[in-house]
């Protein structure tokens, strides 16, 4: 594929960089082209937070990596979609919470197998035993 010899000169920080944006980029793609509904990664993102949740979308803005007008932009697209849905929260009416629809969560289980078939592919090229290693040395504590 030739991507072996333009990383060669990449140190650890931009490796990792490429390698998730190539992720990244798959599977969204792999998810766009085999269903009718449009999901960004900065949707897949939010999602992936409120997944069996529901913050407060104060809480939702402080914890994710999005300005918080654009996480706001991405809320209202999920709702648009039917993806999320907005909820008050008890004994505060100016806070609302989010949430999955029920057709938001299908489409994250979808996703979340999707993963773990990519994931699957990864192995078979690289080996069952590098994929094992590498989330292994990913969660380890770094001192960063």
């Amino acid at each position: 594929m030739g991507t072996e010899k333009s990383l060669e000169p990449l140190d650890l920080i931009d490796l990792l960089s490429e390698r998730h944006a190539q992720i990244r980029k798959l599977t969204e793609k792999t998810w766009n082209d085999n269903n009718d509904i449009y999901i960004s990664h900065s949707e897949w993102y939010i999602m992936a937070r409120i997944y069996n949740h529901r913050p407060t979308i104060s809480s939702v803005t402080r914890n994710v990596e999005i300005t918080r007008q654009a996480t706001h932009k991405f809320i209202k697209k999920l709702e648009t979609k039917g993806l999320a849905e907005t909820l008050p929260v008890e004994n505060n009416r100016k806070e609302k919470s989010i949430q999955l629809t029920d057709f938001g969560v299908e489409c994250y289980d979808k996703y979340e197998v999707m993963k773990t078939e990519l994931e699957r592919r990864i192995a078979e090229t690289i080996g069952e035993y590098q994929v094992s290693e590498l989330k292994q040395l990913l969660k380890m504590e770094w001192d960063l």
